[in-house]
């Protein structure tokens, strides 16, 4: 079985070596294990409550109960920029005329932004090769999306996801070579790495406060500026998928796009929905739901209409999914098994939203006209 559950300390072993895999490019999760324990740590503070909710982040592990081990994380950072402070560059247009010359010019440029300080990010998405497919990536980006919605209080009305921007497989990026090496002496990589590291106030000390006008640029450079790289495609698809669209913003570093999206546009939220918890006695007839949702130690398996499921606990949140047939217009059935593993005894609420882009309605009928937009709360 697969389920989503807070990151504890012992999954260290298995982060670092999912951060190791991952290459160079991921700021947030570097191979770096005290950095990865501090990471931890601070997470299960936030889900304990003993940090100030601004400075909250939220890790997820997707756990693989046949093997007790973590194979993925996603996470939220609860507020950026409060307390260093977070740059992008915001691609605008500046206009020069004169009507004497006729001359009317409209130059590229990009300016250095605070613009998201104190928003939601949702961010470290990181799966292990091991379990890659099967709708496994989906669930560990949407869950996130079903813990803002339960807990609004604690985040921004508006998220937003810095997506990996383009670099060769040696770690290279053509906007950080163009630009940022220029004004800093240092590797794209050296500088990346200290970024997700924390070390942040060499930007705001060595960065040209100037507008950057991208014709001075070479053209590989100005290539890259908005685009993914080619690993991160599938993600920004799916996030484009959920209603997150591009804001203008690109990073820093190597140039990959910023999207952002209202909490309440978010497709799962919108699609999200309620049911009470009954639990199927082991003599009760085994549904699809325990025939063909977990396949194998990947949980691979097919997941046409499959349904993602969640507790309302703050501090000890579960999801994992089950097919749609075991929904009805009132109740959702669980095997003791799933339950055990949700946390969740009959009777409990539970909240619901489907794990990839089939349409609700062909799943149940008699959606809950009282949810729209309303939350568990905290």
């Amino acid at each position: 079985m697969l389920i989503i559950r807070p990151l504890q300390e012992s999954d260290l072993d298995a982060l670092y070596a999912m951060a190791q895999s991952a290459g160079k490019g991921l700021t947030t999760l570097p191979a770096d294990r005290d950095l990865l324990l501090r990471k931890i740590r601070h997470s299960r503070d936030t889900f304990d409550q003993r940090c100030a909710p601004e400075a909250g982040l939220y890790l997820f592990a997707l756990e693989d109960t046949g093997l007790e081990e973590c194979v993925g994380i996603s996470g939220i950072q609860a507020r950026v920029g409060l307390d260093e402070v977070f740059y992008n560059y915001r691609l605008s247009v500046t206009v020069n005329a004169s009507p004497e010359l006729a001359v009317h010019v409209r130059t590229p440029t990009l300016h250095l932004s605070n613009d998201m300080t104190d928003t939601s990010e949702i961010c470290s998405l990181l799966l292990s090769d091991s379990h890659r497919g099967g709708g496994n990536g989906l669930l560990l980006s949407r869950c996130r999306f079903m813990f803002l919605d339960h807990f609004r209080k604690h985040f921004s009305e508006k998220v937003f996801a810095e997506m990996r921007g383009v670099s060769d497989q040696d770690g290279r990026s053509p906007l950080w070579d163009a630009l940022g090496r220029q004004f800093f002496d240092m590797d794209f990589t050296d500088a990346d790495i200290l970024s997700g590291l924390g070390s942040k106030s060499f930007i705001a000390e060595l960065m040209p406060k100037f507008p950057i006008y991208l014709p001075m640029l070479p053209d590989q450079a100005r290539a890259v500026i908005g685009r993914v790289h080619d690993n991160t495609a599938p993600a920004l698809k799916m996030l484009q998928a959920e209603g997150f669209n591009f804001n203008g913003l690109v990073d820093i570093f190597d140039g990959g796009p910023v999207v952002e999206a209202f909490i309440h546009n978010i497709r799962t939220v919108r699609d999200s929905f309620d049911r009470t918890v009954m639990i199927r006695s082991d003599r009760a007839p085994a549904s699809t739901s325990d025939k063909g949702t977990f396949m194998g130690a990947s949980g691979q398996g097919a997941r046409a209409q499959e349904m993602m499921v969640c507790n309302g606990s703050f501090k000890d949140f579960r999801i994992t999914t089950l097919p749609a047939d075991c929904i009805s217009i009132d109740t959702i059935s669980l095997s003791k098994e799933v339950a055990r593993a949700l946390e969740v005894e009959a009777g409990d609420r539970v909240r619901i939203a489907p794990l990839k882009d089939a349409s609700v309605n062909t799943i149940y009928s008699g959606r809950d006209s009282n949810h729209a937009g309303k939350s568990f709360g905290a």
